[in-house]
């Protein structure tokens, strides 16, 4: 936990604006909106003299990137394989708050996960948490890539902490790692080849040509955040218990749901929010890239599906798998 000044990133509106203006926020229009508020922390609560930034550590216990080789299985990013982050950090953060409250009465607090226009990583950067690395997430020598951040504005004119500065050096893991190619340069992102933002934000279907790149990733992917070498140092995490909502389950079994199956089966998770139709759409995907032709039926099954974006991601999934069965079969 550290604090920042309200205002203590000046270049925010310069870099958002660059960032909207490339198109690379795709069909987050969200992010468009409201700019003023998200590039000037300052301006969203004018009686706010200092931001509290906390990270809330979700640390796995094994490599996130083995599922990748489990073709036929489901890999989920591992901030989603628990129970939904925004309640967990948010009841941290009330706690704290309160603390706050207590040492010093008469004054406010308001806090914000995810619910409000706040940058919260150039802002935890500037509170000294970490630093943003060059795959554009928070990094920090004692914790690595594995938290979530959340932010507590406040009336108490608390000191401001020391920024951080970047220790990433000459090194460029996460950036050849990606599958997609999704960082133009250094700390540079373009949302719309990054496959989180494809299997989370993307509506309708995927571009053909990034399809293949997806593997088995049917939620979120972890590649630029696991690859870092700075998590040799991550501390556990504590708070955020693995609950086993999802555990690389067979992709077989995610594509047979209906939309009451998937809100039962994700009650609790941050993927019940996607929709039964996107999440199905990612798992024809994955099916598709499985290589798998025992899995060729239930993508032609869903062929029919009253979804366009499912039946079009069933008519991609069969055709591939019919294609790649065809490469891997001896001539005759």
């Amino acid at each position: 936990m550290r604090v920042a000044a309200p205002d203590a990133v000046p270049e925010l509106p310069e870099r958002l604006r660059h960032f909207l203006d490339q198109g690379r926020h795709g069909q987050m229009g969200w992010m468009a909106e409201r700019t003023h508020w998200r590039a000037d922390p300052a301006a969203l609560w004018p009686e706010a003299r200092a931001v509290v930034m906390l990270a809330e550590l979700y640390t796995p216990a094994g490599d996130p990137l083995e599922v990748l080789d489990r073709r036929d299985h489901a890999a989920v990013s591992v901030y989603a394989q628990g129970r939904d982050y925004h309640d967990l950090v948010k009841k941290r953060l009330k706690r704290v708050g309160r603390w706050l409250l207590e040492q010093h009465p008469g004054h406010q607090i308001k806090v914000f996960v995810d619910t409000a226009p706040v940058m919260e990583k150039p802002l935890a950067e500037a509170a000294g948490l970490g630093w943003q690395g060059k795959h554009t997430n928070l990094l920090a020598r004692d914790l690595g890539s594995w938290f979530f951040l959340g932010a507590i504005f406040t009336t108490v004119p608390l000191p401001a902490d020391a920024p951080e500065v970047s220790h990433c050096g000459s090194c460029r893991a996460c950036l050849d790692i990606c599958p997609t190619k999704a960082f133009p340069a250094p700390y540079q992102l373009d949302a719309r080849r990054c496959i989180s933002y494809l299997t989370i934000e993307h509506h309708g279907p995927v571009d053909p040509d990034l399809r293949p790149l997806m593997g088995n990733r049917i939620y979120g992917c972890d590649d630029c955040l696991a690859v870092c070498p700075w998590n040799k140092f991550a501390q556990a995490g504590s708070e955020m218990r693995y609950r086993g909502i999802i555990d690389a389950p067979p992709l077989a079994e995610l594509a047979v749901l209906d939309d009451a199956g998937f809100r039962a089966r994700f009650s609790g998770s941050p993927i019940k929010r996607i929709g039964r139709n996107r999440f199905v759409r990612n798992v024809l995907y994955a099916i598709g890239n499985s290589g798998d032709a025992s899995l060729l039926p239930l993508a032609r099954g869903l062929i029919g599906d009253p979804d366009e974006t499912v039946a079009d991601a069933a008519d991609w999934a069969a055709a591939w798998l019919q294609d790649q069965s065809r490469k891997s079969s001896p001539s005759r």
